[in-house]
């Protein structure tokens, strides 16, 4: 299984971007799959989630409003769009995916299987 991330870069603070993930080699019906990201010095966070089932989603009290989440069942690919981007967005974000079916109704951690490598982004 890989998770592929892209998109991201360096933006000024209110602008927008859109990262993608692409994944291989993972076949689900019915899965959470979600976006989180880490800034220097923090731990991990979860930003968006997404349940494949049904297409539910969830979000994060400080980014409800600004990001959405997709993901393309057609196509293998994850989308977080990004817009009125702030300074304290600035982090690598990563992919991640269960390999186990379920709704994103729980959102810890160490339920995500796989990971991608991550894509920096910098607001400034």
């Amino acid at each position: 299984v890989q998770l592929v991330e892209s998109g991201g870069g360096s933006v000024q603070a209110g602008g927008s971007l859109r990262l993608s993930c692409a994944f291989s080699g993972y076949t689900y019906s019915g899965n959470c799959m979600a976006w989180f990201r880490q800034a220097p010095g923090k731990e991990r966070e979860g930003v968006a989630f997404i349940y494949t089932g049904d297409g539910t989603s969830y979000y994060a009290d400080s980014v409800k409003g600004r990001f959405a989440i997709r993901h393309d069942n057609a196509k293998n690919t994850m989308s977080l769009q990004m817009n009125n981007l702030e300074l304290e967005d600035t982090a690598m974000y990563y992919c991640a995916a269960d390999s186990g079916a379920g709704s994103c109704a729980v959102q810890l951690i160490r339920r995500f299987d796989y990971w991608g490598k991550g894509t920096q982004v910098t607001v400034s």
